[in-house]
């Protein structure tokens, strides 16, 4: 890009090619009309400033004030507008000279693409027109020789042509540009999604939507933090190869975050096979729904449990691996931790720690919630009293609540049925099966049944 940039930096250079040809217009109908003995002045003084103006333009160009300035052009356009009035008063208003200082112009007028500017430049003719006129007199020719129409005609072309050199040199500079900038977007967004693949899909979008600043700072919000682990996975980590162990721990933690996601919750760590996610931030429903959302999110984590322990015993692992969750609803201090140089988007706080407690409290298969959270989600799930426990880091014991699961998931006509025993394991949601499998699934438990009962009596 370095090369398109040293490229668009020669502009003021074809500029002052492109006005020194169009101001070859008027000094050669100036020369030619002095040697012929039109137009009477002094010639000489005009001829000169016919040849410094473009000098000072290129000059004025170049400074550093000007150089990168988009009023550059608009503001150099409007003054050759001021001498094309000037000479268009000195011609005496000759047709084919004035007429062709007319057209460069406006010609170069409109390559500005604003009627606002082309008003201001041509305003600016018009009161330079003006004042030449009540500065000269009004004595109109409007014919001039053959010679000065041909020169000017000429001088016009060789202005045309370098200026349709130049466009079409800018817009191939405009293309690579373009080219070169697709390809660096097109870069930048293949890095931005490798770089959201390591924090949590709603900070990232926060970040680059310029929502949320990416600097040290912290604040206290009303959060639901949660925090979950396998039960049983130490010993299986001592059965099983690393690579088989590496294996189904990603299964594992890529079925729960996507879990985690599709109820809102941000994630926070991994820590081995521990999850660590929180609602409200950066975005909230509010304490209640947030509170509901979470512990909506661990019984399906749950439930979820049991395809993946299903799936794990196809794969050789015997051992029935449980989860075990804490959830907690209280103030903490979430943003940015560390240094300017890394940071790390996480919350701390005394009720981050009371969700780690209740996870390490937490039976295989059990969600503990504490009882700000029970009091936010009572009236939707069905919760049970498990007394208190004494957490290390709080004082006082601490009253702690089972979530069970939602009220109508266990009415009558609960879509979830579940079963385990040693060498039986069924889970079975009826409005997730397709009614094309449903007749496969009946004829499959009916020929599991007879041969249960066939089992049974020859045992009897």
């Amino acid at each position: 890009m370095t090369n398109t940039s040293q490229e668009f930096n020669t502009a003021p250079i074809y500029e002052f090619i492109s006005r020194s040809l169009g101001i070859l217009v008027p000094a050669v109908t100036i020369f030619l009309g002095d040697h012929l003995g039109i137009w009477t002045g002094n010639t000489t003084v005009l001829l000169i400033c016919c040849a410094i103006y473009p000098v000072i333009i290129l000059l004025l160009s170049l400074s550093a004030h000007l150089r990168n300035s988009q009023l550059r052009r608009p503001l150099f356009i409007t003054l050759d507008a001021i001498w094309v009035g000037f000479f268009i008063a000195y011609f005496q208003f000759a047709a084919i000279p004035c007429l062709v200082l007319l057209i460069m112009v406006n010609t170069s007028i409109m390559s500005l693409g604003s009627v606002k500017h082309w008003m201001t430049s041509m305003s600016a003719l018009v009161v330079s027109l003006y004042a030449s006129v009540q500065f000269q007199g009004f004595n109109p020719t409007y014919e001039s020789p053959f010679l000065i129409d041909i020169a000017a005609i000429i001088a016009m072309a060789a202005h045309f042509i370098i200026t349709s050199f130049y466009n079409g040199r800018q817009n191939n500079l405009l293309a690579q540009l373009h080219e070169k900038l697709r390809a660096e977007q097109s870069k930048q967004q293949s890095l931005s999604l490798k770089v959201a693949k390591y924090i949590s899909p709603q900070i990232w979008e926060s970040i680059f939507s310029g929502n949320k600043e990416v600097k040290l700072e912290t604040q206290r919000k009303k959060l639901v933090v949660f925090f979950s682990d396998i039960k049983g996975f130490t010993a299986l980590s001592e059965q099983l190869e690393s690579e088989d162990l590496t294996e189904l721990l990603n299964n594992y933690l890529t079925e729960m975050t996507n879990i985690a996601l599709k109820y809102g919750g941000t994630i926070d760590k991994y820590i081995g096979d521990s999850i660590m996610v929180f609602f409200g931030d950066p975005k909230t429903q509010g304490a209640k729904k947030d509170t509901l959302a979470c512990v909506a999110m661990a019984i399906e984590m749950r439930k979820h449990m049991k395809v993946l322990r299903q799936q794990w015993r196809q794969q050789g692992v015997k051992t029935p691996l449980e989860i075990r969750m804490g959830i907690n609803t209280g103030y903490c201090t979430v943003g940015n931790f560390g240094t300017e140089s890394r940071m790390d988007y996480t919350i701390i706080g005394r009720e981050v720690n009371m969700a780690s407690r209740l996870e390490s409290a937490a039976e295989a298969g059990e969600i503990l919630i504490s009882q700000e959270a029970y009091a936010l989600v009572q009236d939707k799930i069905i919760c049970r009293e498990k007394g208190s426990i004494s957490a290390k880091g709080f004082s006082r014991p601490v009253p702690v609540y089972e979530a069970v699961d939602f009220r109508h998931n266990l009415a009558a006509k609960s879509s979830f049925i579940e079963h385990e025993l040693p060498g039986f394991s069924m889970y079975m949601d009826t409005n997730r099966i397709n009614n094309y499998d449903r007749e496969k699934i009946a004829k499959a438990l009916e020929k599991a049944a007879h041969k249960i009962k066939d089992e049974a009596k020859m045992q009897g």
